[in-house]
């Protein structure tokens, strides 16, 4: 995938488009300085650059100008969400980061958890809220003391939960290394409505503790054979982008292929993005029958868009694969691995309002080719892609500055599908809507687990298709991953 931009393109963009040098000394770093590079890269990089007056090339009259503009911002943070666009719908996704070491351990799958994965939710019109326990991972703290899919907590450290808005709200209390959490139960009182629902605090008290885990995006993986079809299962919970656990996913879907397997149910319903390169070879494991056509097509800020339309305009295009393949910027092969195709003409992908990002792509890019059906609930809403900046020459991790840690987020292009699908920013909508009953989320990987039940019920022709949206009193306002640092990612290597 040709997302990794040759080094030299950076260069030739910041030569024509960045008006302010950084001048690089001995002295200790401040503000300005990070400002600056703040600036420079958003000016570079920011996929709304246009929509933006502070970033336009001819913003400044003189260098003095500029200066006093940066020193306005009395933090690196303050001048980058200063600049973002639109930020209710187009960008609620860029960010910064004064710890770039945390976002790489991140991106390759490492992070400080208990290994309790939950959501957290608002039940009626009051505040308080409860957490629901999604999926517990292996060898974690919270496998050892008992926690289980399906338990319910609704405090932390005796305290209640509550959400009154993202500034009123104490959730961030299960952001500490250790804590201890307060279970209750979830009573539907054997109704479908959801508005009688009742969740009841317990006596029961569980100590959690964080530690550094490496969580393989692959949770489970099945095979089933049902009225003579043969299914497969994966259940895929981040596009970490390592070359470990892209050659995992190719290996599962060599065993799908040597079992024979016709119809695939992908579960992204926890999954929140990460890597494009990895949402490409997924899409061509799913297929195969399309190697060489386009899988996604990206569109940049003005600057850029000219730049690969009157240069490389094939850089703009994604196309489905045959080998998975990453090179360094001299174009020396570090991974490469023949892809195992199924050749689907149809797949059945699970979704939730946690699934995002480059989740997404695999929906909407994969749709104009085969029959693709959603089923769960609406998608997040997120179409572009980012991309780490280092304070650098070229915005690379080469020669970064080490007088900081300081990196950003920004996204710098959103993308098309092959019929020029994108914007979906209120979230792609299921074929079979079904909401998680928070009273009988069932085993995932069973073939009676809910959504799950659904999915295989349509394969079959033994289910019918709820199209229609349920009215709830329930919101989810957050979750274990959204919580992290770094979360509803769809980057570019």
């Amino acid at each position: 995938m040709q997302d990794f931009k040759p080094y030299f393109y950076l260069c030739v963009l910041l030569l024509c488009f960045t008006n302010c040098a950084k001048d690089e000394d001995d002295s200790p770093v401040t503000v300005s300085d990070i400002n600056d590079f703040v600036w420079r890269g958003m000016n570079t990089f920011y996929l709304y650059k246009d929509d933006v007056p502070n970033l336009s090339d001819d913003r400044f009259e003189s260098t003095a100008a500029y200066e006093s503009y940066l020193n306005n911002f009395s933090s690196p943070e303050d001048l980058f969400y200063s600049l973002l666009y639109n930020t209710d719908t187009e960008d609620r996704f860029s960010w910064i980061t004064d710890d770039y070491i945390a976002l790489e351990q991140y991106f390759n799958g490492e992070s400080i958890i208990h290994g309790m994965e939950y959501g957290l939710v608002k039940l009626g019109s009051a505040d308080t809220v409860f957490g629901y326990v999604r999926y517990v991972l292996p060898g974690t703290d919270a496998e050892s003391k008992g926690i289980k899919r399906g338990d319910i907590f609704n405090s932390v450290d005796g305290v209640t939960l509550y959400y009154n808005s993202a500034s009123d709200t104490n959730i961030n209390l299960l952001e500490a290394d250790s804590y201890k959490i307060g279970m209750a139960t979830y009573n539907n009182q054997g109704t479908l409505t959801t508005t009688d629902d009742v969740v009841t605090s317990t006596s029961e008290e569980i100590v959690l503790v964080k530690s550094t885990y490496t969580e393989n995006p692959i949770y489970d993986q099945e095979v089933f054979e049902i009225n003579g079809n043969k299914i497969g299962y994966l259940m895929y919970n981040g596009f970490t982008g390592t070359d470990a656990f892209d050659s995992q996913l190719n290996t599962a879907f060599g065993t799908f292929k040597s079992e024979g397997v016709t119809n695939l149910v992908l579960d992204l319903r926890y999954n929140s993005g990460g890597s494009v390169s990895t949402a490409t070879w997924l899409a061509s494991m799913i297929t195969g029958q399309f190697t060489g056509d386009v899988f996604v097509k990206e569109e940049w800020n003005s600057d850029w868009q000219l730049y690969f339309e009157t240069n490389s305009p094939e850089d703009l295009l994604n196309p489905f694969v045959d080998v998975m393949e990453k090179t360094t910027t001299s174009n020396s092969v570090t991974f490469s691995e023949t892809i195992n195709h199924l050749n689907l003409s149809k797949v059945y992908v699970i979704t939730s309002q946690s699934t995002a990002s480059a989740s997404e792509l695999i929906i909407n890019g994969l749709t104009p080719y085969i029959d693709v059906v959603q089923v769960g609930d609406v998608t997040v809403g997120k179409y572009q892609a980012s991309r780490t900046l280092y304070d650098s020459p070229t915005f690379s991790k080469s020669e970064v500055n080490a007088t900081h840690t300081y990196a950003m987020q920004p996204l710098i292009y959103k993308s098309l599908n092959a019929n020029g699908n994108t914007d979906y920013f209120d979230g792609l909508d299921p074929d079979i809507y079904l909401k998680e009953d928070y009273g009988n989320l069932g085993v995932l990987g069973d073939i009676s687990e809910p959504l799950l039940a659904a999915a295989l019920s349509d394969i079959v022709g033994t289910g019918r298709r709820q199209t229609t949206y349920e009215s709830t009193n329930q919101k989810e306002v957050s979750n274990s991953k959204s919580i992290q640092p770094f979360s509803n990612t769809m980057y570019v290597d």
